[in-house]
């Protein structure tokens, strides 16, 4: 019966988090997964929160200094509204409940989680990320032209 309900649940009765500014999600141009990822937050993305810049582009040199640069993971950072530096899990966390729907109510549930065992489930799929899926062409995903305008270098 609990599967019958989840099946039959509209995700747009969760309204996603609306925001005044664009938020940036930064993702290493590198990895087949965060290429996917880029894509699905592309697909569930309906109020456009989002913008996208590969880790190796100009922008994350210009948005965040040298010192705190060199500390950052080599695959998912978000700069959120305010100016923080999101990380790992907690980055995953905060884009899905931007995005509404049964990802809010994901995110929500994942934030329940320890913080150390939700960053070490991260790493642990971190670690493979580059076996698993094949390496992109380039660093941005392809993408429809309409979409191109949420990416910066």
């Amino acid at each position: 019966m609990l599967l019958f309900h989840m099946l039959t649940f509209d995700p747009g009765w969760v309204p996603a988090s609306k925001s005044d500014r664009r938020e940036v999600i930064f993702y290493d141009g590198d990895c087949g997964l965060c290429h996917r990822v880029v894509r699905f937050v592309l697909a569930e993305d309906r109020l456009g929160t989002f913008v996208f810049s590969p880790l190796q582009g100009e922008t994350l040199k210009q948005a965040v200094c040298e010192q705190p640069r060199k500390r950052l993971p080599d695959s998912f950072v978000v700069i959120d509204q305010s100016g923080r530096l999101l990380l790992r899990s907690e980055a995953v966390i905060h884009v899905a409940t931007r995005l509404g729907g049964l990802w809010r109510v994901l995110g929500t549930i994942l934030a329940i989680v320890p913080r150390p065992l939700r960053d070490g489930a991260y790493r642990l799929v971190g670690a493979v990320r580059h076996r698993l899926f094949a390496r992109p062409f380039d660093y941005c995903p392809v993408v429809r032209p309409e979409q191109r305008v949420r990416f910066m270098e």
